[in-house]
């Protein structure tokens, strides 16, 4: 088939002929033909489920626009109506839409190879294309993986296929723990020659991997790649079509067609290739737990430049405040609430006093009560929640109401409409809805709604494509290590002209190591600590917010401490550089927030004072870089003393640990606290001595 160019055929000009570009095509798959994300996909197709208070679909055609795809072909599945109708009236078929064609095409199919199949019969595809799930989220320029896509089929047109994949560690918080996909990669031709699917549930004979003796034997050199995250995102020539019609047997894109074409390979003679991504943001909401993490990455600022703050959609008008706050214009928080991190309101939303928000989506016009605890939960619009409720972690769809004094467990569902009546708690992992998997309306359960409630528990049969993984959607969502870099806001599609440059603080660059996660959530906790304290917030509602931080990226011990003290020691400089002398700044900050330390050091009644040690070393290594450092840290050993926060035994453990003298910088920040750790050993000295003289006399 030949290649659609733009402004139809080539130009001559004298002898030579203009060099035209093919039309970037792409396919989207807005149906998965997965029920992972029942009951909520019983009432509404996935690719409009919020996410961030913004549908998928629109983050992924966000993406095919930055990719400068000119033709879409969107499939639609279950609710195509919806769908259809949500489209229509969408931006993308605005005249200033910059796609130049987009296609709706409806499929009563039961599988994506159904789908691939239908489009070849179609003969729509005239060149290279994409092929996308409609739950992609990424802000990845294709041009690199689409340059060397063509390169290769230029130089081989058996080369018919890149499949972009993102380098991740094997326990990425993204990837699931019950099946591990396994790439075997040439590295010398970035070309797949196997691919597997490992279920760790399996006997032990099931989960081992099976790779041709051929391979091994006829390639130098081989990639055995478990730390790969599949994006979704495939390039493909009009072969890659061909190949799915002639196997009926294929119907998912990677556990059937990526196995069997290069299985084949003898037969069929087409190779796939890979291109790698270590930077910038690309995933998939395949399960609950991505649509966590995700939701997470987007809040705080890795997807960017998808973030809230960029209002996608028309009549969005959030705005970015201090500690990844984001909130659109009329809404109404009352003065006693706490609104923490990472926190998403739409508009008409209300809050009632003393109600406690963090880590939380709020969707638009939700009613929420008095005394309410809301912590790492996603509320869709037109909620209410009783007073004196506490939700963690849950899901909660448009139109639910939840009655007074109810408790929402992690991990729990709440599909369209349903009404927990009051005092009722709703365990761990429960889905509930209305609608049954027919469409038709389901009678209601009070035993699980609570009397005057409404809705039933929804069960998924054994056999429905449920994971481990979408147990629990209260997993932290650190995806990303963003080092600072700048990004043109001209990357997007349709960025909002009202957005101000100066909002666009986080960069498109990634790491998916642990230190990644400990950086992420130090940067956080240490800025919310921080803005706390030159506010004079309270120490324990300082306190409160740090737990909210600590659960969501569960935190360790030290990692907390070291929050503590980065944001510690940041302000007790600044009090300084405004004229305080180094005993006032240190007594000021310890004193007023000792309740804040002394809830992370847990011992006090044992021999050996790690917590202590640690904290007394975390101090010393932040002091290394600061002015007078070695002045701070004599009087906050002192302070620390003095409020009984550090024992005795401690201060002897931290002087003769080799970590606190193991460089020059180390010990010449501790050398004036020497004078106070001696006094104190003298001053136990002394006493020893005094009770050795009473017990003589006795």
């Amino acid at each position: 088939m030949g290649a659609k160019q733009k402004g139809g055929a080539s130009k001559s000009r004298g002898n030579a002929t203009e060099e035209v570009e093919e039309t970037l095509q792409a396919v989207v798959l807005a149906d998965t033909f997965e029920t992972r994300f029942e009951p909520f996909t019983l009432d509404k197709p996935r690719c409009l489920l919020p996410l961030a208070n913004t549908p998928l679909i629109e983050y992924t055609l966000e993406f095919l626009a930055n990719a400068g795809v000119e033709d879409v072909f969107l499939y639609a599945g279950a609710h195509s109506d919806q769908l259809e109708k949500y489209i229509n009236s969408s931006k993308w078929r605005a005249s200033s839409s910059p796609f130049s064609q987009l296609t709706f095409l409806r499929t009563t199919s039961s599988s994506v190879g159904d789908v691939l199949r239908d489009l070849d019969g179609k003969h729509l595809i005239t060149g290279d294309f994409l092929v996308v799930s409609g739950d992609v989220i990424s802000n990845l320029p294709i041009d690199a993986a689409l340059k060397q896509h063509r390169a290769r089929r230029e130089a081989d047109k058996n080369a018919i296929m890149t499949m972009v994949l993102r380098e991740a560690g094997r326990n990425h918080r993204t990837k699931s723990t019950s099946i591990s996909p396994v790439f075997v990669i040439d590295p010398t031709k970035d070309r797949c020659l196997h691919y597997e699917e490992i279920d760790h549930h399996a006997e032990e004979n099931s989960s081992r991997l099976n790779i041709d003796a051929e391979i091994l034997l006829s390639h130098g050199e081989l990639d055995i790649r478990q730390d790969l995250i599949d994006c979704s995102i495939d390039i493909c020539t009009p072969d890659v079509l061909s190949l799915w019609s002639d196997s009926f047997d294929y119907q998912s894109p990677r556990k059937h067609y990526l196995f069997g074409v290069l299985k084949d390979y003898e037969l069929n003679g087409k190779t796939i290739h890979t291109h790698i991504i270590k930077e910038d943001y690309a995933a998939r909401v395949r399960n609950l737990k991505a649509y966590d993490a995700i939701s997470k990455d987007i809040v705080s600022r890795w997807t960017y430049p998808l973030c809230p703050d960029t209002n996608l959609l028309p009549g969005h008008t959030y705005g970015l405040r201090k500690g990844s706050h984001y909130q659109e214009q009329g809404v109404t928080l009352t003065r006693s609430c706490v609104i923490g991190r990472r926190t998403v309101i739409g508009r008409g939303t209300s809050i009632g006093d003393r109600t406690t928000v963090h880590s939380t989506t709020l969707g638009r016009n939700c009613k929420i009560g008095r005394n309410v605890k809301l912590e790492g939960a996603y509320i869709w619009d037109n909620v209410v929640i009783g007073d004196g409720s506490d939700i963690r972690g849950a899901i909660l769809a448009d139109g639910v109401v939840i009655g007074k004094d109810c408790t929402i467990e992690p991990g729990a569902l709440l599909s369209y409409g349903v009404k927990i009546a009051d005092g009722v708690k709703v365990e761990s992992g429960k889905r509930i809805s209305k609608s049954k998997r027919d469409g038709s309306a389901a009678p209601t359960d009070n035993a699980v709604v609570g009397e005057g409630g409404e809705g039933y528990e929804f069960i998924q049969g054994e056999d429905e494509d449920e994971d481990e993984d979408d147990i629990s959607v209260a997993s932290s969502g650190l995806v990303y290590r963003m080092p600072e870099l700048s990004l043109s806001s001209a990357s997007i599609s349709t960025l909002s002209s009202e957005v101000s440059e100066g909002s666009w603080a986080r960069s498109a660059r990634s790491s998916f190591s642990d230190d990644a996660e400990e950086d992420h959530f130090n940067a956080d906790a240490t800025g919310s600590i921080l803005d706390s304290l030159r506010e004079g917030v309270t120490a324990d509602v300082v306190q409160l917010e740090l737990v909210s931080l600590r659960m969501t990226a569960n935190a360790s011990d030290t990692q907390v401490r070291k929050a503590i003290v980065s944001s510690f020691m940041q302000y007790i400089e600044e009090l300084m550089n405004k004229g305080k002398g180094a005993s006032q700044a240190v007594h000021q900050v310890f004193s007023q927030y000792s309740e804040v330390v002394d809830r992370t050091l847990f011992d006090r009644n044992k021999d050996e004072k790690k917590d202590q040690v640690d904290l007394l070393l975390q101090l010393q290594q932040d002091l290394i870089t600061r002015e007078k450092g070695e002045t701070v840290l004599l009087f906050t050993a002192k302070e620390l003393y003095e409020l009984e926060l550090v024992d005795e035994e401690a201060y002897e453990q931290w002087w003769n640990d080799p970590r606190c003298s193991e460089s020059e910088e180390m010990k010449k920040v501790r050398s004036q606290a020497q004078q106070f750790v001696q006094w104190l050993a003298d001053a136990e000295e002394e006493e020893s001595s005094e009770e050795e003289e009473d017990s003589d006399e006795e």
